[in-house]
């Protein structure tokens, strides 16, 4: 059962990312296939915090973070660890990385208070 589940909550994720890229890879940079292959296990809402991949932080060059949060639905926040995200995009030295909120999270506490 916590295997079907988590091969639909992958399904869900993929699909939702997926959505919101065809919107937002224009508008707001990076390569939404590379970013779900190469750093979904980053930002996934299960598992540790774990630093991100040099391929990871690859995907993501040119990605603009604050465009990226106001695509950020409940749906996708109930599959992707926002703290997670900005953890990502703070270990992958993003520029512009939201102080105030990105989806329904408060960002400066993560930017400012969470382990490196």
């Amino acid at each position: 059962m916590a295997t079907r589940y988590l091969g639909f909550a992958t399904v869900v994720l993929t699909a939702s990312i997926l959505v919101i890229g065809i919107y937002a890879q224009v508008e707001c940079g990076g390569n939404i296939p590379s970013i779900i292959s190469q750093c979904k296990r980053f930002v996934e809402k299960d598992g540790p915090k774990i630093p991100p991949s040099k391929p990871c932080c690859a995907a993501l060059k040119g990605a603009n973070v604050p465009c990226y949060c106001k695509y950020v639905t409940p749906s996708i926040e109930s599959i992707i660890s926002i703290d997670k995200a900005l953890y990502v995009a703070k270990t992958c030295q993003l520029q512009n990385i939201p102080t105030d909120k990105c989806g329904s999270k408060l960002a400066f506490y993560f930017l400012f208070f969470m382990p490196l």
